[in-house]
């Protein structure tokens, strides 16, 4: 297929007078309302023979039902990357931003999850965001509570105000005393270092700590089984969705089955942690329709930015149909990732 440097200044305007009536009207443009809409100075005879050669060159193509034509993923394409000028954001969209995360300086979800609502607000597509692996976060303090004489509970406390608890199983029966004892070394050993750094060297950070009673013993526990106990679930970066309500109102779901396709997809968030989680390269991400590697993203555009606060790393963006008005929502999620980011900065 031609590439788009192959494409005349002609054809570059025509291609993005149909895109931009599409993104606003999800109808298929037709030559006459080119011509009336965006005045290129030719005739819409010219404009109809110019469509034909884009729809021969894959840029567009001409549903059957309608004289007009619709833009491919091919289209969409060259569009972001050789035709869009970035909107700027408005003051209002700005204030909202800001408003909607102030309040939320110490959870990483909550600042996530806040985040992927206005943007789908803001966007009317359906937010998304994936939190940082827990692996990556820091230890500020832990705590064993004993439940019986052979389970013991043991709390996480990691910046950022995550908290995440794990039974631990006892052989023989451990006074409280003991306990107590290894928590407070376990604090004073551990503390500050993020769960991956843990499992990596605790044997050589508990060296040596000796408690009275059967503290030794708990401690040998913690040794022995530190890749369980100090381990991760994959589900605990999973997806943070905003409301799917924004989408769902978007003519490409008006028919009955396209709305239980998108019901399956917002249920199934593997999927949606998994796509927007491949991109975790600094900056904007675009992956329109048919790039994306997984089918049933086939005809959906996934905008993403990648945020990062010290060792917390995730990506946060939109998720809607093709036809999708790239020159706003790129500047929204690049700016609510930075905001994002100041947030997170903060908390840790």
């Amino acid at each position: 297929m031609p590439t788009p440097d192959q494409l005349s200044e002609r054809e570059l305007r025509v291609l993005e007078a149909v895109v931009q009536t599409y993104i606003e009207t999800a109808e298929p443009a037709g030559s006459q309302t080119i011509a009336r809409r965006y005045g290129l100075g030719v005739s819409s005879a010219t404009i109809r023979h110019t469509m034909s050669e884009l729809e021969d060159k894959g840029y567009l193509f001409h549903p059957h039902t309608s004289a007009g034509r619709i833009p491919t993923d091919r289209a969409y394409r060259v569009y972001v990357n050789e035709i869009m000028r970035l909107s700027p954001l408005s003051a209002a969209d700005r204030t909202t931003l800001h408003a909607e995360l102030q309040g939320s300086r110490n959870i990483v979800d909550e600042i996530l999850r806040r985040a992927a609502q206005v943007l789908g607000v803001l966007t009317q597509e359906l937010g998304v965001a994936v939190g940082p692996a827990l692996d990556e976060m820091v230890l500020e303090r832990l705590e064993l509570v004993q439940v019986s004489s052979e389970r013991l509970l043991l709390v996480f406390n990691l910046k950022s105000g995550v908290v995440r608890t794990i039974f631990v199983e006892v052989p023989t029966r451990v006074s409280a005393e003991s306990v107590l004892d290894v928590a407070r070394v376990l604090n004073e050993r551990l503390a500050g270092l993020t769960l991956q750094r843990i499992r990596a060297t605790l044997p050589e950070r508990l060296r040596g700590a000796g408690t009275p009673g059967g503290g030794s013993e708990l401690l040998n526990i913690f040794i022995a089984e530190r890749e369980e106990i100090f381990a991760v679930p994959d589900d605990q970066n999973a997806v943070v969705l905003g409301s799917a309500q924004m989408l769902a109102e978007q003519p490409e779901f008006a028919s009955n089955h396209r709305m239980r396709d998108l019901l399956r997809l917002t249920e199934g968030r593997d999927l949606l942690r998994l796509a927007p989680a491949s991109r975790r390269q600094t900056g904007i991400s675009v992956t329109i329709g048919g790039e994306n590697p997984e089918s049933r993203l086939s005809d959906f555009t996934l905008v993403t930015a990648s945020y990062q606060a010290g060792t917390l790393k995730g990506v946060i963006g939109v998720m809607g149909p093709t036809r999708m008005p790239y020159d706003k929502i790129i500047g929204l999620v690049e700016h609510t990732s930075r905001l994002v980011e100041g947030w997170l900065e903060l908390a840790i």
